[in-house]
């Protein structure tokens, strides 16, 4: 059976429209696309490092689902982000303490070796050495998608640049898809799935577009975490041979059902 490798940070997220109160809760995109994948019949891991304050999720029946082997709990304070957006859910500023996850490379790296997973999801952010992890994912011709942050994504592109075309699918807004035509040949990208705001997300395959889904309007509560899920909604469905649109469509209305949840709340 496949079961998906996602290299990431688990992190406590602290987030909240600018000038309202805002939330706190557990988060971390390989912890948001692990658990998505995992609801979509996925076998899923994350792989990540946390600090002692983070044990708890081991026990945490809301993500149950989880194959929790790859995170490993070490001395110190988890990564802490603080995410502000505006009225229309842009991020407009972001600051992170990274705490253990300044560790994670090589926690990585030695997780990928294992060979315990038979496809990887690498979520391309601060502090993870993306060169360093994506030269082991090409050479070992291990299946493998990406995605990036909006913040940190000119640098993580740059660093990723030389993987791109092995990668099986990227996921990108649209600010940073014209980062990566601008580093790789459209003609040279296999799958990539397209998000807008609340335009259409699209599927694209070497720049053509094969499928589009309409996001539903829904009343939004907390945005932390919703690409994230579009991302491992789709890995999973995809992992269960459904066709692309079908695809798509559900992995657009999966992330807006999470855009329109509460926070995962810590405690």
């Amino acid at each position: 059976m496949s079961r998906l490798g996602v290299v990431g940070n688990i992190s406590i997220d602290r987030s909240h429209r600018i000038g309202l109160p805002g939330s706190v809760g557990i988060g971390g995109a390989a912890l948001h696309v692990a658990l998505a994948a995992a609801r979509g019949g996925l076998a899923s891991r994350p792989i990540s490092l946390v600090g002692p304050d983070l044990e708890m999720i081991r026990c945490d029946p809301r993500i149950g689902v989880l194959d929790l082997s790859g995170v490993r709990t070490v001395d110190g304070r988890s990564a802490v982000f603080t995410l502000s957006y505006d009225d229309n859910e842009v991020l407009v500023s972001s600051e992170a303490d990274y705490g253990v996850s300044t560790h994670l490379t090589a926690h990585a790296l030695e997780e990928i070796c294992a060979r315990r997973d038979s496809c990887f999801h690498v979520c391309c952010r601060r502090p993870l050495d993306i060169v360093r992890v994506l030269d082991v994912l090409v050479r070992a011709a291990a299946p493998f998608s990406l995605d990036f942050f909006l913040p940190s994504a000119a640098e993580s592109i740059a660093a990723a640049a030389t993987a791109l075309p092995h990668a099986h699918l990227v996921f990108a807004n649209a600010a940073e898809y014209d980062l990566i035509t601008n580093t790789v040949p459209t003609h040279a990208l296999r799958d990539v799935v397209l998000t807008d705001g609340p335009r259409p997300v699209q599927l694209l395959r070497s720049g053509r577009c094969l499928a589009r889904a309409a996001p539903p309007q829904v009343r939004t509560v907390d945005v932390t975490g919703s690409g994230d899920t579009l991302a491992g909604t789709f890995l999973a469905a995809k992992a269960g041979d459904l066709h692309d649109a079908a695809a798509l469509e559900r992995a657009v209305r999966a992330a807006s059902a999470h855009a329109a949840s509460p926070a995962f709340q810590l405690g």
